[in-house]
């Protein structure tokens, strides 16, 4: 289903907008009414190549312990836009911070607790909206919480151990990568020279070795690592788009030893999510479509 942007009025006569997840814009408004927000602009989010921006989101660190701190203040009985006006006041992201405050008038206004996480998808996705509207409607907002926050801290804790299994042979490539182009760049040059004026037949190795080094010092060198910076750029615009991701995410799924990897990360994420899912009340169909849009690999949704 296609995003789409929104602003409208709210019950109390605010200005409100926001982006929510609908099949078109009459579902849009009526999910807005429930909310009790009258709209009076909706567009649809466009399909075209967008460039990345760095910050303005929500990790899943700061998004776990405010869950956690969350449902033990509904298990403590304060009103849910006590809670929200208190996490909100705590929380150093501002981006977040943001976000809550525009929950809570939200809430404040009547609408649910889900409906006003929905309309922030940059910081709640749809697995946590609907676990939160099977906790609302159970009347087990405070378990649902603890869940999922259960959830988000495991998922952060296989992204570490991922990401430690990585750190080692990619510093290591990197400095091999760079100890080699030093050699080339400063080292070789001085040998070569020292060669030439020696006047002998130089063996293929030592050639090639040679000739690595001149081009590296040439402006074709320059020009060849800022034609790789530019496609490694490109990649990171391409891959925002469903074809890009499903032909890439495709690609890394193949690689021998991190695909297996990948695989593995899949599985992993896919039986913890509908499982979670599903102890919290929301129907089989629904987890499983909800853990598709969650996989975080095309190929896997």
């Amino acid at each position: 289903m296609p995003d789409y942007k929104y602003q409208g009025t709210s019950r109390s006569g605010g200005s409100v907008s926001g982006v929510m997840t609908a099949s078109n814009k009459a579902e849009l408004a009526t999910l807005l009414k429930r909310q009790q927000i009258t709209a009076t602009k909706m567009t649809e989010k466009g399909k075209e190549f967008n460039i990345p921006t760095f910050g303005g989101g929500v990790n899943a660190k700061e998004l776990a312990i405010f869950t956690r701190q969350f449902s033990v203040m509904i298990d403590a009985g304060l009103p849910l836009v006590q809670c929200l006006e208190i996490l909100a006041s705590q929380q150093e992201n501002k981006f977040f911070q943001k976000i809550l405050a525009g929950t809570r008038a939200q809430v404040e206004g009547g609408a649910t607790l889900s409906a006003a996480m929905r309309s922030s998808p940059k910081a709640f996705d749809a697995l946590y909206v609907n676990m939160v509207e099977a906790g609302e409607t159970g009347g087990i907002l405070d378990t649902i919480l603890q869940r999922l926050s259960t959830y988000i801290e495991k998922n952060v804790k296989l992204q570490r151990a991922v990401k430690s299994a990585l750190v080692y042979p990619v510093g290591v490539l990197t400095v091999a990568g760079g100890v080699i182009t030093l050699l080339l760049w400063k080292v070789v040059p001085i040998f070569a020279t020292l060669f030439a004026g020696l006047g002998v037949d130089l063996p293929l190795p030592t050639k090639i070795v040679i000739a690595m080094s001149n081009f590296i010092g040439s402006i074709f060198g320059f020009l060849i690592l800022v034609a790789l910076c530019g496609s490694i750029f490109g990649l990171k615009v391409w891959y925002g788009t469903p074809q890009g991701r499903l032909v890439l995410d495709t690609i890394v799924l193949k690689l021998p030893v991190l695909g297996m990897l990948m695989r593995k990360i899949a599985v992993a994420r896919f039986t913890r999510t509908l499982g979670t899912l599903i102890s919290s009340g929301v129907p089989i169909l629904e987890g499983l479509d909800i853990t598709a849009r969650t996989a975080g690999n095309a190929v896997v949704e």
